[in-house]
């Protein structure tokens, strides 16, 4: 019997430990479960947390990039105004003192009901030239932007005045000077324009663009003249005179190098992603 007991017994403590043991197991089992969902939930949040603060960067960087580029965009507009209103008044200016020149040696006639300016011009000649002006001035700077050649001789004012000098001087020269027959007056009037170009300008865009603006405002003279709204004295091309490209070449040289030093220090325009 006392031996049946002590067997008793000891089952019944073997059973009690290996239950411990169990339940001891069970709990640690239960402890690291909730470790790893305790570590699995704080590094999400940290997670969340990091995009959250990311997306806000991000958002912050766009807001300020836009903002930037609203203020470039601004900027680039204000000093487009800027020019053309420049432009616009350099081309009424020369419109008015040349045509004064051409009228006064009666080359130029306009008829004698047209409303006419102190300048005893009509009164659309100045508005149109300035507006050709403004647009050829701010034609020759992107034109240059948009080959990539920038224009880099004699960037200065004082050659730009010196420019438009000659020009004048070129016009007085159809002006004034007489010569035996309208050839000669023409190649000698051709020859000073590609001097003009050659002294100031040198660039590829300017003579291509020159040779376009005297071709584009010879046929529109012609257009003109051919309507009857003014006339030329003593025609020799196709009811204009000769020599009336050439001024057109140099007055499109001497106004491109206007504009292209008004687009001195002026910031690019800016391109939109």
């Amino acid at each position: 019997m006392p031996r049946l007991d002590r067997h008793f017994w000891n089952c019944s403590c073997t059973t009690r430990e290996r239950h411990k043991s169990h339940l001891g197991s069970s709990a640690a089992g239960l402890a690291a479960k909730v470790g790893k969902m305790l570590n699995s939930s704080v590094t999400s949040s940290s997670l969340v947390l990091v995009g959250h603060g990311a997306l806000n960067t991000d958002v912050s960087n766009r807001t300020t990039g836009n903002n930037s580029r609203r203020i470039a965009t601004n900027s680039w507009h204000h000093h487009l105004v800027q020019r053309s209103v420049v432009l616009f008044a350099v081309g009424v200016f020369l419109a008015l003192v040349l045509n004064l020149l051409q009228i006064q040696r009666n080359v130029t006639l306009f008829p004698e009901e047209v409303i006419a300016t102190i300048f005893s011009s009509a009164w659309w000649v100045p508005p149109c030239c300035g507006t050709a002006a403004a647009v050829v001035g701010l034609l020759y700077p992107c034109i240059d932007s948009h080959l990539g050649e920038p224009h880099k001789f004699k960037r200065e004012w004082a050659s730009v005045m010196r420019c438009i000098a000659v020009f004048v001087g070129i016009n007085h020269a159809s002006a004034k000077l007489d010569f035996a027959n309208n050839v000669q007056l023409s190649l000698t009037l051709a020859a000073l324009s590609l001097g003009l170009w050659w002294t100031f300008d040198r660039s590829r865009s300017g003579l291509g663009l020159g040779i376009t603006i005297a071709f584009l405002a010879t046929l529109i003279t012609q257009f003109l003249v051919y309507n009857g709204v003014y006339q030329y004295t003593s025609p020799d091309f196709l009811y204009i005179r000769s020599w009336l490209p050439c001024i057109f070449f140099s007055g499109g040289v001497t106004v491109g190098n206007i504009g292209r030093q008004l687009a001195m220090g002026v910031p690019e325009k800016p391109h939109s992603d």
